[in-house]
């Protein structure tokens, strides 16, 4: 069993990632965020474009190429094991890059170059296993721009803040309609949306075992979960809260 976690920046994604490998007692990737020397400094250079300073942010295509093989990494590591979850997959990677080369932040010569290198690594990913040639699940949390900005002001990192560099709301705007896109076209597996709107799993229980029991019946229809164990982890769920 392989899960994947799809969304915007600041969905919840890393939390869901959590909370779903606590209760299916597997091993959780994530993304590398919080030790990422470069992610600040991509977040100044857009700044500095924005204000007309510099002409390109030299730093979108090198985080891009940073997150691109650490993604990678983590893929060929999950798909040697029985049951993993990563908060972000290799599939949703280019939406980034073709963003930052739309928005003027890298150079149609770093698109070509990434692209050329995806594509690459795309058709390397069937070799890893003769098992698992996609994820078994894709898990798209679904919020809108205020949802978005009420989390990334609650996680505090500095850099992603909008009152720190107004031009984050246009780029964030541009993400949420990318990823309407992206959903439409995700082909590679079988795709579980789940209203992050109406779902707040990181502060309410009971939205958060709606959520686990959305997830787990997909996972029932998918094959990867029998239903007497979805009941059981149900129920178990319930006992503990009550």
């Amino acid at each position: 069993m392989i899960l994947t976690l799809a969304g915007v920046i600041g969905a919840g994604k890393s939390s869901m990632t959590e909370i779903l490998a606590n209760e299916l007692g597997t091993k959780p990737f994530y993304e590398p965020v919080k030790d990422n020397p470069i992610l600040p400094l991509f977040y100044m250079g857009n700044k500095m474009v924005e204000e007309g300073k510099w002409k390109t942010n030299p730093y979108a295509f090198e985080l891009q190429i940073y997150f691109l093989n650490n993604r990678f990494a983590m893929m060929k590591e999950a798909v040697q094991e029985d049951n993993n979850i990563l908060d972000r997959s290799i599939y949703e990677d280019k939406i980034f890059m073709e963003m930052n080369v739309d928005q003027g932040h890298a150079t149609k010569d770093e698109w070509n170059v990434y692209s050329n290198l995806l594509d690459n690594m795309m058709e390397e990913y069937p070799n890893f296993s003769p098992y698992k040639k996609a994820p078994d699940l894709m898990i798209l949390i679904k919020v809108n721009y205020e949802t978005m900005a009420k989390r990334i002001g609650k996680r505090g990192r500095e850099f992603e803040q909008v009152d720190q560099d107004p031009s984050l709301i246009q780029y964030y705007k541009d993400l949420i309609e990318r990823y309407e896109k992206w959903e439409q076209e995700y082909d590679a597996s079988p795709l579980l949306v789940i209203d992050g709107n109406k779902y707040d799993f990181m502060e309410s229980m009971d939205d958060r075992n709606t959520v686990l029991d959305i997830i787990e019946e997909a996972m029932v229809k998918n094959g990867t979960l029998t239903p007497t164990k979805a009941q059981q982890l149900h129920d178990k769920r319930v006992k503990g809260v009550a």
